[in-house]
């Protein structure tokens, strides 16, 4: 197994759609970039401690290779407004990559640098590409979210459309 650590918008978003690919074991929520320790929803969400909301996601790289997961952070979220996703507004919400190694540096930068050179977005990139701080893990309540709470309305405006977005976009990568 291997490990990415992504941020873009929130986190229930982000593993309601990454669960689906195969390949992928498991997506935890959490908080990382910040630099005060073990921080919780409310402070988060304060701006106080400087944490993006991020998902750390566990995969197999026989199954899935860390661009194919790059290519989907990217198609979920936009990656051209700073500190925002939609309604969702302020610093937690951050578009960010933290790397585990010098390759996984490499193949983001390279990532970007392609999506830049296509002009898939008319705005620029501002996702951060970044070594990996220490991750946080979410409150229990936080994980599975989406799973938990199909019905709630974030869910069902927001998240939903993500998870959406995700099969239609790479239906041929979703788990069986």
């Amino acid at each position: 197994m291997q490990l990415a650590t992504l941020g873009g918008g929130c986190f229930w978003c982000l593993e309601a759609a990454f669960i689906q690919l195969a390949g992928i074991n498991s997506v935890i929520s959490g908080y990382a970039g910040g630099y005060t320790d073990n921080p919780d929803y409310t402070s988060v969400c304060s701006e106080r401690t400087g944490h993006a909301e991020v998902v750390q996601v566990h995969f197999d790289p026989t199954l899935i290779d860390y661009h194919t997961l790059l290519e989907a952070f990217f198609a979920i979220h936009d990656p051209t407004t700073l500190n925002r996703q939609g309604n969702d507004v302020g610093t937690q919400y951050r578009s960010v990559i933290f790397t585990h190694d010098a390759e996984q540096a490499t193949s983001a930068n390279v990532l970007i640098a392609e999506l830049t050179a296509n002009q898939i977005w008319p705005e620029p990139i501002v996702t951060a590409v970044l070594p990996a701080p220490t991750f946080w893990p979410a409150e229990a309540y936080h994980q599975n979210y989406f799973a938990n709470n199909p019905n709630q309305p974030y869910c069902q405006f927001v998240v939903g459309p993500k998870a959406a977005k995700l099969r239609q976009v790479f239906a041929h990568r979703l788990k069986k």
